[in-house]
């Protein structure tokens, strides 16, 4: 960014058409792109380095030639502005081509807007907060953030700037800060509004704050019950979700590509690790059993480790950034996982290689044979814990990911949102979660059975249909999410196929019990059980095979890493690109002439009533500058939102009442009051008017 805070022109490019449909379609895996440095939006910028400013974000993206890029073909046909030379107008258009998501053409219609208004005065910072969501939406955000940043310092008052602006940084690497300091602004501003809420709650969801997310988007709900952001990432909150790169916080100011290294690096590491031990002890046990001396092949053994050394030196001399690994194990609880199952795995080895057995160890007993003595079973142990830890923590993590969360608070989240396209996705997802368990009850059952030679317990496995068919009953009880459900299941058969076989493989392992226990005739229980155990393998396979086709169509895939959060695409934009409220001519010659203005704010000590000196100006797009005594200043900075009334010398009785938010200016000495509401009046305590909010 140059000197004033705006982009910097040798960075701002013009891409072609395809360049920038590409850009849209990669966007949602394009989380790691490269920061830029601003300014912080309380300082005043020079006049001329303002005009430069605007002059480069008017200027980005055209060609060399200095020409405005043509408009796409029909656009303007279908969606002209009333009046052509309106820069309000014209950010109309710019919305309603965002909400046909048409990006680029909005941003055209934005740079209409600036050219018209070259000094931004009507309607202010509503074409830049516009252009700053078109940019947003072709993926370049460093151009994003220079527009909002513009749109801030036109209106320090605006909520919706201060929220596009925190929309915008959230994308930037290492200014997660920053990104949810604008947007608790943003709810200090307009707590009324529901978006502000919506922004933190992404903010907290994005760190992993469940608990502060789900508060964030119930504070939204209750402004907008029908609101299908907060109602889908509210099902992510209750889900548990965590994004994709979940080491990395995005309150650290490093670059997720760099913490990504450091991740992939550890990784490698454990698996290598693991790899070399399985084999060096296959391979002992393998030369155990030959005609050589038992020193020779422990000696082998041990040297082993000496490999181990000099990869862990290699990959540790690839960790860049050490100070945050022990946040990244926090973080990421499989990370943590597997460094420490390899630890695990090298104290396993060592203790193998020590106690190894003369001649080949059972790892195993027979069916017919004897079980090993207790010296055997120990090293038996030892030896599956070095073969076998890859697949246990395979299995650990299927299990554990189905149980987190609550997939049926999710599922209710999602059917509120009312068909939307994200919601549909997670509730598809949310349903194979709640397969797995479904699964994992008779699996368990299945394994645990045989271990304690009792059938009995297998009569646990009708727990597994006994609780889908409560579940069932409660989705029927919720608005929507029967026909979501049932609308998920036709279009996934493998979905039903899961369901079905696991429900069916509980049933034969309780009926194996019964009849077992029954007395009459015990092995008549032998072929459910087995038939049971065999089906437990079908939820697998489906699993399996959806999964290939996902990977292979490259599509969303039935694991807990396909949900997204819900955005503003499409038909549904964001509150923060919504028009600044306009001051009628009769209110602005009333501020303006008139002489009786008071101030209502709230103060530390309570409610307060102010006669201002004077209204300095009220500008083109609305804001009211007043000269007010500290004590304004002091109760504006406890509480932003102010209401200024004014009586106006025009002939008649007349009142007016503008509500909006104060923010100081340090470098004039004035209150700049942001219009958020307007109400007039023929005289006092009479009104008839009407609220404009942005």
């Amino acid at each position: 960014m140059n000197g004033s805070g705006g982009p910097d022109p040798g960075r701002v490019r013009h891409r072609d058409d395809q360049d920038d449909q590409d850009d849209r379609k990669d966007r949602d895996d394009q989380d790691d792109q490269d920061g830029q440095d601003g300014q912080d939006d309380r300082g005043t910028r020079s006049d001329r380095g303002t005009r430069d400013d605007r002059d480069d974000l008017r200027e980005s993206g055209r060609v060399s030639n200095g020409l405005r890029r043509p408009s796409h073909a029909g656009e303007d046909a279908d969606d002209p502005p009333r009046d052509p030379v309106s820069p309000r107008d014209w950010c109309a258009v710019a919305a309603a081509r965002l909400g046909r998501d048409q990006p680029e053409a909005a941003l055209e219609a934005a740079r209409t807007a600036m050219d018209l208004d070259p000094r931004a005065e009507s309607g202010a910072d509503w074409s830049y907060r516009l252009a700053s969501l078109a940019f947003e939406r072709l993926g370049r955000d460093a151009e994003a953030v220079a527009a909002a940043e513009e749109a801030v310092r036109l209106a320090p008052g605006s909520w919706a700037a201060r929220m596009r602006l925190g929309a915008a940084l959230r994308r930037v690497p290492g200014r997660w800060r920053e990104s949810w300091a604008q947007a608790v602004r943003a709810v200090r501003y307009a707590p009324e509004e529901p978006e502000p809420h919506v922004l933190l709650g992404d903010l907290e969801l994005l760190r992993g704050e469940h608990r502060r997310a789900e508060a964030a988007y119930r504070d939204a709900l209750r402004r907008m019950p029908d609101h299908p952001g907060a109602r889908v990432n509210l099902g992510l909150a209750a889900l548990r979700w965590r994004r994709p790169r979940g080491h990395h916080d995005p309150a650290w100011p490093v670059d997720p590509q760099e913490t990504g290294r450091t991740r992939r690096a550890l990784e490698t590491w454990s698996r290598q690790i693991r790899l070399l031990l399985a084999v060096a002890l296959v391979a002992v046990c393998a030369t155990a059993s030959g005609p050589g001396p038992a020193a020779a092949v422990k000696t082998g053994g041990w040297l082993v480790l000496a490999a181990v050394l000099v990869i862990t030196l290699r990959r540790a001399h690839r960790v860049r950034l050490w100070p945050y690994v022990p946040g990244m194990l926090a973080r990421d609880l499989w990370l943590a996982v597997s460094v420490s199952i390899t630890l695990v795995s090298v104290a396993a080895y060592v203790a193998a290689i020590a106690t190894l057995p003369a001649g080949l160890p059972l790892i195993l007993p027979s069916l017919t044979g004897p079980a090993p003595d207790r010296r055997g079973g120990l090293w038996a142990a030892l030896a599956a814990l070095v073969l076998l830890n890859g697949l246990a923590v395979l299995v650990l993590r299927v299990v554990a990911e189905a149980w987190l969360g609550r997939p049926v608070r999710a599922l209710a989240h999602f059917a509120a949102a009312r068909g939307d396209r994200t919601a549909r996705r997670d509730a598809g997802v949310a349903l194979w979660l709640l397969a797995g368990r479904i699964w994992s009850v008779p699996t368990v059952v299945a394994c645990v059975a045989p271990v304690l030679d009792d059938r009995r317990w297998a009569l646990a496995a009708l727990v597994a249909p006994l609780a889908l068919g409560w579940t069932l009953v409660r989705l029927r009880g919720l608005d929507g999410a029967a026909s979501l459900t049932a609308g998920a299941l036709a279009e996934d058969r493998g979905l039903a196929a899961a369901f079905a076989l696991s429900v069916v493989s509980a049933l034969l392992l309780g009926a194996s019990a019964v009849v077992s226990t029954s007395g009459t005739l015990p092995s008549a229980g032998d072929g459910p059980w087995w038939a049971g155990a065999v089906l437990l393998g079908g939820p697998v396979a489906v699993f399996a095979g959806r999964s290939a086709r996902a990977w292979w169509r490259g599509v969303p895939g039935p694991w807990r890493a396909s949900l997204v959060m819900c955005e503003s695409r499409g038909s549904h934009l964001p509150g923060d690109v919504g028009p600044p409220v306009e001051l009628g001519a009769e209110v602005r010659a009333a501020f303006t002439r008139g002489r009786d203005v008071v101030l209502a704010c709230l103060g530390p000590a309570g409610p307060r009533a102010l006669a201002v000196g004077a209204v300095s100006s009220v500008t083109p797009s609305g804001e009211l500058r007043l000269a007010a005594a500290p004590e304004a200043w002091e109760a504006a900075e406890h509480d932003p939102r102010v209401a200024v009334f004014v009586t106006g010398p025009l002939g008649r009785p007349f009142r007016a009442e503008v509500r909006g938010v104060a923010v100081g200016d340090t470098e004039t000495g004035l209150l700049r009051v942001t219009p958020k509401q307007v109400v007039v009046g023929d005289r006092p305590h009479v009104h008839r008017g009407r609220s404009l909010r942005p």
